[in-house]
């Protein structure tokens, strides 16, 4: 057993992920390297290539770092727990007219969860992955921060990991620029990987449609709804649609024309009705968050101060958090475009994850 401890490192075949296990292996750990199979695309339906963290290529990349270091690698099968939870969620969310982040929901409750559970089989005393986060110890709580590169900032999707998860978690590559750990692969004699195109698609949803994969899942569903009204803001019909689930809060392309640019500003399932508006009628200075977790404190004061994001390429807005029971109300000082429903809310003091949840609803405050 190494003096640093034995850590199970997550390896995609990816190059942060793959610099991780080569840097905690340098470090002196003894790394044991695991592999996620999560989901099969051949039964997804789609037409594109595999590609990404579950393709064979991916998993014989991250296989043959574990041969050039000469530490163990495994290939463990969580297809059935991941569908039951994520893919069901995400199509239920939609169902509801909302839009979901799947990748929050597997971070929080599938990946992580697998990790321990194999860690404490294998007797590894840590996990590692190769977010761009950082992780800290505070008193008595586990601290995410922002990763020192913000263009490549991962600590949004982290907000739901608890602090037990935590508390055995590292983000080695969270303190590097991408251009460095690019570097580092290529130093490491990984020039393939250093110059690997990375995927930003769902990983169950491989040709970027996500509406043909509610319809491959939901055979039904396109006969239920095709056919619903847009509406504008009076409930004036003004157009027909293909289904609300079809639709997100903030979409434009909508297939229809109407003179001008219209957007969506809300959905409501019970109806089968899509609402239409400007672009100024997506703004909203507040909205009701709930599912919390709290990582930096144990609760909220009254009139918390945060940078609250709505979504992961928000840059975040100052806001006002006030806890009421298991929900938290946040009012925006400047107004908000597009808060969605099912999106994820993660609030921050400075470079700090306060914590994090689901958005429930968006209002204005007068």
């Amino acid at each position: 057993m190494s003096k640093k401890g034995k850590v199970l490192v997550a390896m995609s075949g990816g190059i942060d992920s793959t610099v991780t296990a080569v840097m905690l292996h340098e470090q002196g750990y003894e790394v044991v390297g695991i592999t996620m199979k999560t989901w099969d695309y051949a039964s997804s339906g789609g037409n594109k290539k595999e590609t990404g963290c579950c393709s064979l290529d991916s998993i014989n990349d991250a296989r043959q770092v574990a041969v050039d270091l000469g530490f163990s690698h495994f290939i463990i099968d969580i297809r059935e727990e991941f569908g039951d939870f994520v893919i069901d969620n995400f199509v239920n969310e939609y169902v509801a007219g909302r839009t979901p982040n799947p990748c929050v929901l597997c971070n929080t409750h599938i990946k992580w969860e697998a990790l321990l559970k194999r860690a404490d089989m294998m007797d590894c005393e840590f996990i590692a992955t190769g977010h761009y986060a950082q992780l800290r110890k505070e008193k008595d709580r586990f601290v995410i921060s922002k990763g020192l590169d913000e263009n490549k900032d991962q600590s949004y999707v982290l907000w739901g990991v608890s602090q037990q998860c935590l508390s055995r978690t590292k983000f080695p590559v969270g303190q590097f620029h991408k251009s460095a750990i690019k570097q580092m692969a290529r130093d490491m004699g990984y020039l393939e990987l250093a110059n690997k195109s990375e995927s930003y698609e769902i990983c169950f949803v491989p040709d970027n449609d996500y509406r043909g994969f509610l319809k491959r899942r939901l055979p039904e569903l396109e006969t239920k709804v095709d056919g619903g009204n847009f509406v504008d803001a009076t409930g004036k019909v003004i157009g027909k649609h293909q289904g609300y689930p079809f639709y997100t809060i903030g979409q434009r392309k909508l297939g229809v024309a109407f003179g001008k640019p219209k957007f969506v500003t809300e959905i409501f399932p019970d109806t089968n009705t899509v609402m239409l508006g400007d672009e100024e009628d997506l703004q909203r200075n507040g909205m009701w968050v709930g599912k919390l977790n709290l990582q930096k404190y144990e609760k909220l004061d009254a009139n918390t101060p945060a940078i609250t994001k709505v979504r992961y390429k928000h840059d975040g807005e100052s806001s006002i958090l006030n806890q009421i029971g298991d929900r938290v109300k946040v009012e925006f000082m400047t107004k908000v475009s597009a808060i969605a429903p099912g999106q994820s809310a993660v609030f921050y003091e400075q470079n700090d994850v306060i914590g994090g949840g689901v958005i429930f609803s968006n209002f204005n405050i007068e």
